[in-house]
């Protein structure tokens, strides 16, 4: 493992939520790099609450203990990237941060990214899951339409894991415009109809703090710094 990402490491056969875990550890004074894997997650998590399925020894399920004050400002962004590094050019990135390969039928999710923590105290919990193994025929039914697996086997969940923490030692040290050209050489949002919450418009990539860019249909644009964003049908 590259750098001190990785080190040192808990595995569980079983947890509720490997950020759950991590954050207990980074409130406890947990260096940084302090990683946290499990086999299966009884109540794994993603973003807005949305919980996150796999079935057991079938996907890279872990959370990292980051520790900088304050936390890298683009976290999330830079996490997606450093997957996409691992998965291969097929990889795209649907703002904010979901790991997905893009079909005629939309964007099928491979990989989540949940980012939390408490900047005050100078630490952020980085979870992550990847589908590394995962049969789609396993997985609960409404989830096989939008979801997307390597295909690998359970072997390949340790050296994914290696890579993965090597690609993220690389992408956290390097400059903030180096990292924006990099996603958005992955953006699958870009040119797009999208529609969220407050209206609708045509992505038009981020800027450099991130932001989601939507050209209005009234004229004008916007600005989203987060939430839910889809793909609208025409």
């Amino acid at each position: 493992m590259s750098g001190t990402l990785g080190h040192p490491r808990l595995h569980l056969r079983l947890t509720d939520s490997t950020n759950d875990r991590a954050r207990a550890l980074a409130i406890a004074g947990a260096p940084h790099g302090t990683l946290v894997t499990a086999s299966v997650q009884s109540a794994g998590r993603g973003r807005q609450g949305r919980r996150w399925s796999a079935p057991p020894n079938s996907a890279l399920l872990m959370s990292l203990v980051l520790r900088g004050s304050p936390p890298p400002r683009l976290l999330p962004l830079i996490v997606a990237v450093a997957v996409c590094d691992v998965v291969g050019e097929a990889a795209k990135i649907k703002w904010p941060n979901d790991v997905v390969f893009v079909r005629p039928s939309g964007p099928a999710k491979l990989a989540g990214i949940l980012a939390e923590g408490r900047p005050q105290e100078g630490w952020a919990v980085l979870g992550v899951g990847l589908n590394v193994a995962v049969r789609l025929e396993e997985l609960p039914a409404e989830l096989r339409a939008t979801a997307a697996t390597l295909g690998q086997s359970p072997a390949a969940i340790e050296p994914t894991l290696t890579r993965l923490l090597a690609a993220l030692d690389r992408r956290l040290a390097e400059p903030t415009e180096a990292l924006l050209e990099a996603y958005r050489d992955r953006d699958a949002l870009r040119g797009r109809e999208i529609g969220w919450s407050g209206g609708s418009g045509r992505a038009e990539g981020i800027d450099g703090e991130g932001r989601l860019v939507v050209a209005l249909r009234g004229g004008g644009h916007t600005t989203l710094d987060a939430g839910e964003v889809h793909l609208q049908r025409l």
